[in-house]
């Protein structure tokens, strides 16, 4: 299945980049996609990113890169996050995270919200050491 539409952006390690990376997202608010989805995948985008550079690239050199890509089906949004960070078990760990979100808390929310955004969501190793974040969110599509 091909998708309407594919879009991919590069970034350095840097949290002022999100401003960047919300614009870049900017262009995929319309048809297919209703409001509601794409507004629940902008806020899964920003903690996808600032998990990446807050935690997967800690301590790494700012020009090491992030890269993102969205593909825009008629029924879903594909979006993935690569990282250079080292791997880990995203399933073991939002087990062992609470099951209700504390909104007084500071961080620790990001992978909970993107797990509830998310139809799909995996974080996996690739053969070029780097990590894929997939989130899958699918909607019904606009008339």
């Amino acid at each position: 299945m091909q998708p309407l539409y594919k879009s991919s952006l590069q970034v350095n390690t840097d949290l002022n980049t999100l401003a960047q990376v919300l614009e870049w997202f900017d262009q995929l608010n319309g048809p297919p996609i209703p409001y509601h989805a794409w507004l629940e995948c902008q806020l899964a985008l920003a903690e996808g990113f600032t998990n990446a550079v807050r935690h997967a690239h800690k301590g790494l050199p700012m020009n090491v890169p992030i890269e993102m890509e969205v593909r825009v089906y008629a029924d879903q949004l594909e979006m993935r996050i690569w990282d250079y960070g080292q791997p880990f078990d995203l399933h073991r760990c939002l087990e062992r995270m609470p099951q209700e979100l504390d909104s007084e808390a500071e961080g620790g929310r990001g992978l909970r919200l993107m797990q509830r955004i998310a139809d799909s969501l995996s974080y996996t190793r690739m053969a070029d050491d780097r990590n894929c974040l997939l989130l899958v969110k699918k909607y019904l599509p606009l008339p």
